[in-house]
Formats: C-alpha cells, sequence, structure tokens
C-alpha cells in the first residue's frame, strides 16, 4: 500500500470512527487494525469497548470515545463520571454532547459550567466539545463558540452523526471565524469523499471523524489488487 505525503497527512487527521449501537468487538478490533495501518489519530469508540481496545492497541493508537452520546441531555454529574471512567480505562481523548436544551433555553451558564467540569475529569486529556450544529442557529453556533473558547475545551465538534445532518462546509467557516485561537475545529458526520475532508481542512478543520476514507481507500486497493491480479 503507498500512500502519498498528502494523503499520509489527511489520515493523520481523522479520528476513524465506529460509534452504531451494532457494534460488536469484532468490528471494533479491525477498525482498530485500519487505524494502526493507515496511520489514523485515533480510534473513536463506544465507551464499553475503551479498555479492551486499549490493551489491544496498546500505544500504537490512540483511543477516543463519547460522552452524553448522541443526546446530551443527561446529567452533568453522569457525564462526570462518564469521563472519569473513560479515563480510568484509558481513554486518550474524549468526545462529549453539550446540553442542547439547556443552550436553547438561554442557560449559558449551565453549558459553560459542565464542559469545564468534564475538562477537568479529562486529566489533562483532549476534550471534543460537540454542539449537534444541524439543530441549532447561526446565532447559537457562535455563542457554543465562546463558550468552548472560555470553558478551556480543545476542539469544537460539528455533529454526533445521529441526528438531522452533519458537518457542513459553512459551520466550519463559521467556526474558523468565532472560536478562540487554542481551539481546534473536528468536522464530523457524512464526510463522504476525500475531496470534502480536503475542503474541510481547507476552511479550518484540523480532525475529521469518519470512517469512510479508509472504507474509500480499501476499496480502491482491492480494485487494484483486482486489476492486477483478476
Amino acid at each position: 500500500m503507498h500512500l502519498d505525503q498528502k494523503m499520509k497527512e489527511l489520515l493523520g487527521m481523522v479520528d476513524h470512527t465506529l460509534l452504531l449501537q451494532t457494534a460488536s468487538w469484532d468490528e471494533i478490533r479491525a477498525l482498530c487494525d485500519e487505524a494502526i495501518r493507515y496511520g489514523t489519530a485515533s480510534v473513536c469508540i463506544p465507551p464499553c469497548y475503551v479498555k479492551r481496545a486499549k490493551e489491544y492497541v496498546e500505544e500504537r493508537m490512540k483511543v477516543c470515545t463519547v460522552i452524553g452520546f448522541p443526546n446530551g441531555n443527561t446529567t452533568t454529574a453522569v457525564k462526570v463520571f462518564e469521563t472519569e471512567d473513560a479515563v480510568r480505562n484509558g481513554a486518550d481523548e474524549i468526545d462529549m454532547v453539550i446540553n442542547i436544551g439547556m443552550l436553547k433555553a438561554g442557560n449559558d451558564a449551565y453549558v459553560l459550567e459542565e464542559i469545564r467540569q468534564i475538562k477537568k475529569a479529562c486529566q489533562g486529556r483532549i476534550l471534543k466539545v460537540i454542539i449537534e450544529t444541524c439543530l441549532l442557529t447561526d446565532e447559537e453556533k457562535i455563542k457554543m463558540c465562546e463558550l468552548v473558547t472560555e470553558a478551556g475545551a480543545d476542539f469544537i465538534k460539528t455533529s454526533t452523526g445521529f441526528s438531522t445532518a452533519g458537518a457542513t462546509f459553512s459551520d466550519v467557516e463559521l467556526f474558523a471565524k468565532y472560536v478562540g485561537p487554542d481551539v481546534k475545529i473536528k468536522a464530523a458526520g457524512g464526510i463522504s469523499t476525500i475531496e470534502d475532508a480536503q475542503k474541510f481542512v481547507k476552511l479550518g478543520a484540523s480532525r475529521l471523524g469518519t470512517s469512510r476514507i479508509i472504507k474509500l481507500l480499501n476499496s480502491s486497493n482491492e480494485r487494484k489488487c483486482e486489476d492486477n491480479y483478476g
């Protein structure tokens, strides 16, 4: 398998993701193998597999998991416990879902404090804040750029991939305009082509939540094998 430098750099920004309810350990293990093979930034997996995955990959790959996923409306205490449990199990990165209802009710203080508490529970690990852009107005997205920055999180993330839509170019452009200088951007949900992934990066994303890029590369490699040996 030969990858050019640009593709290697793109793959190094990918959180290779499998969060389906039906995900089995065999599928998670295969995801880990692909991530190691292609040199992705991490695997993003359900919390129940974090310990086993971390033992499997050891130091060869970062393990990311999700908190309050996908709806975000569990209590702060539950989210903090989830985070602490994930950290104990070996998670290297945490992707949390905000309480969207509290944001829409104008309870910015609640949203801010929740992010702060989860960041503390991360114990120095990377925290990405999922705001589910498809459910928000532009004003609410801008407010979340401000709150994520104030809370000291590491990334603002577009989407869970489990709601009405995923990442859009316009949302990443908006993030890049309003988020603080120390906050990075993760585009996730519906990234289905390498060209789209490259455009998200050009617009300001430095992480991409997707599994489809590697599926495309695998399909391409299979076609090459068929061409050579079919």
